[in-house]
């Protein structure tokens, strides 16, 4: 089934939910490796390259899932689960969306500090939108990386609800974002 219905999450919905989420982790990953590059290792300039495009594809697909979200919502929280557990569910789920969003603008006014654009992949470029603001690439940088430390920490968090979900509480949250 490609859309959600009451039940369940379709199959675009589970699609994209796994691709970021393997995107992000796979960015956070990136970032921490790139801070301990020197200037004489290959992949200095390269990994930048791709951490940038990357998190600009994933830009895209946070607005295809907001999109989406919209014209096919997602099914509500478990009626099995506590109005608590409803609340924090939905709280959550949205707190993802503004973590990745402000993670990706903070990346965005790092890599155009200066007034320098970024490339995607080398198909078209996104020019700055500041320009040359003092200390933005010092200011953006301490956010991003409090920001990116702040989504994983989250994503920790919710993978280790839906295990609690699925083998403690014995209910089909984690079963229903597997499509099973």
């Amino acid at each position: 089934m490609f859309a959600n219905d009451s039940d369940n999450y379709g199959w675009f919905s589970i699609a994209l939910h796994w691709s970021m989420a393997v995107i992000i982790i796979g960015l956070f990953w990136l970032g921490l490796s790139m801070v301990e590059l020197d200037y004489y290792d290959p992949w200095y300039n390269r990994a930048p390259a791709i951490h940038e495009s990357v998190g600009l594809l994933l830009a895209a697909m946070l607005l295809l899932r907001l999109l989406a979200r919209l014209l096919n919502p997602p099914p509500p929280p478990l009626a099995s689960l506590h109005s608590a557990e409803r609340g924090l569910a939905i709280t959550v789920h949205w707190l993802f969306y503004a973590l990745i969003l402000a993670t990706i603008t903070s990346g965005y006014f790092i890599s155009t500090a200066g007034g320098t654009a970024i490339s995607l992949f080398d198909w078209f470029e996104l020019p700055a939108a500041l320009g040359d603001y003092p200390q933005q690439e010092d200011i953006a940088g301490l956010w991003h990386e409090r920001l990116a430390w702040s989504l994983v920490v989250l994503a920790a968090l919710h993978g280790l609800a839906s295990i609690k979900h699925h083998f403690i509480d014995r209910d089909r949250s984690l079963r229903r974002i597997l499509g099973l």
